[in-house]
């Protein structure tokens, strides 16, 4: 597949570095000349330094030959403006990043098609949506729903003293064998691990489990959890991840908003007004105890500074906040904040990736997600007509090293992988991989 991607900074990078492991040609066009020389010497892709918006800058870029345009800029209306010009220059499908939310209704993303915009993708709104989710699972650190929630990812850390703690990780589903999940991944001090027979859990793991959506009760029990229920939250930051979560959740919860744009204030004030609004700065704490940091059962960092995000979020946990999340857009500083105990981060460039990556997989791509503090990806596949993986049962499939099956969906009935199952046209399959074997891993079930 001929990919370009038109960026201005790091979300575009971040893209371009993911897919370079893939079976790709990858352009990218940034005004930045350093940034790409940068690029190219980290990767094996072409740049093109310019002007999206030139349309002689996109036939620099062999526009014609795109299979798919996205364009990840910092501004909306130059990612609009780029998509229409390379679906005119015939680019096949164009994906354009937005920051206004109202933009995705049916009727507006209509009109953009017709303009030559075939998708829209707001990371803003999927992080305030991330960040809800979270808030009513209050134990999974990250979780994320396949085929309308038949199954789901939860990402779990262990506690010191857990009573998983030293066990085999192959051996929980027969120790608890009314558990419905797979393991799938274990992520220790930032290194993904592909579970095996004799690999112990140890305290401070984030366990990724695969299974039926009604099973984070019994999760919960087995790695000695105890669920939180959440009915004050505190968001630092009222941007559009920030007035998004508090829209969702002001009907559910009580919501104080600390935002120190005054004029910000105010009008987020008209807006929400089931949601207490302070005129602040988040970094003072004395302010946050003052409007009740103490009492609070979630923090929310949602700020635009990473810093500010961490450093408030980890003096929320000191003070006994029992949830923490964490806008984190450093990607460097995702593994210490994970490690330095923060339960989740949200980053903006992963989230962007997650959505994108459904357009880039060369299977059928239900979904997927590019997961916090790892490059790997968990994702839903369709299994195709002649697929390798419907010629044998699944123990003897040929499954390259660094990826997993974590589940099936076959018509409305979920099914743990097992060695004796036989895969067939149409089954749902939910596999994590690493990025040196998504391609080997998408063609067993192409």
């Amino acid at each position: 597949m001929n990919i370009i991607i038109a960026g201005d900074g790091e979300v575009g990078v971040h893209l371009a570095k993911s897919l370079t492991e893939l079976d790709h040609n990858i352009t990218v066009v940034d005004p930045h000349s350093e940034l790409l020389k940068r690029l190219e010497g980290e990767t094996d892709l072409m740049t093109v330094t310019g002007d999206s918006t030139s349309p002689q800058v996109l036939e620099e870029a062999n526009v014609g030959d795109c299979d798919l345009f996205l364009s990840v800029l910092h501004e909306e209306s130059v990612n609009l403006v780029t998509c229409i010009l390379a679906k005119k220059l015939k680019a096949k499908k164009t994906v354009a990043r937005i920051s206004n939310a109202e933009l995705l209704t049916p009727r507006h993303r209509e009109m953009f098609r017709e303009l030559g915009v075939d998708e829209l993708v707001c990371p803003e709104r999927i992080a305030a949506r991330e960040i809800t989710n979270l808030l009513n699972n209050s134990v999974a650190t990250e979780f994320f729903d396949f085929s309308g929630g038949l199954l789901t990812m939860y990402v779990v850390r262990i506690d010191e003293g857990s009573p998983v703690v030293g066990h085999d990780v192959k051996e929980l589903s027969q120790e608890h064998p009314d558990l419905q999940v797979r393991v799938v991944a274990i992520l220790r001090h930032g290194e993904t691990l592909i579970p095996h027979r004799g690999m112990a859990l140890r305290a401070d793991d984030l366990v990724y489990l695969i299974g039926r959506t009604n099973q984070m009760e019994g999760v919960n029990r087995v790695v000695g959890k105890e669920p939180v229920s959440i009915r004050r939250v505190m968001i630092a930051g009222g941007g559009r991840i920030g007035r998004y979560a508090a829209l969702t959740l002001q009907d559910k919860m009580r919501i104080t908003l600390i935002e120190e744009e005054r004029q910000r204030a105010e009008e987020l004030s008209a807006l929400l007004t089931d949601t207490l609004i302070i005129s602040g700065d988040a970094t003072d704490i004395d302010l946050l105890k003052e409007e009740g940091l103490e009492n609070v059962d979630a923090f929310i960092g949602v700020t635009d500074s990473s810093e500010t995000n961490v450093l408030t979020c980890l003096h929320a946990k000191r003070l006994g906040v029992k949830r923490t999340i964490a806008l984190v857009e450093n990607t460097g500083f995702i593994d210490i904040s994970q490690d330095i105990g923060i339960d989740t981060i949200i980053n903006k460039k992963l989230i962007t990736a997650s959505y994108i990556a459904r357009f880039i997989v060369k299977g059928d791509a239900v979904s997927s997600k590019w997961l916090s503090g790892t490059n790997a990806e968990v994702m839903e596949l369709i299994v195709g007509k002649r697929a390798a993986a419907t010629k044998v049962p699944l123990g003897e499939l040929a499954v390259p090293e660094g990826a997993t099956v974590g589940g099936v969906i076959r018509g409305r009935e979920t099914l743990l992988p097992s060695r004796d199952l036989q895969l067939a046209e149409g089954d749902k399959v939910v596999i994590f991989t690493l990025p040196k074997s998504m391609s080997a891993m998408v063609k067993l079930f192409e």
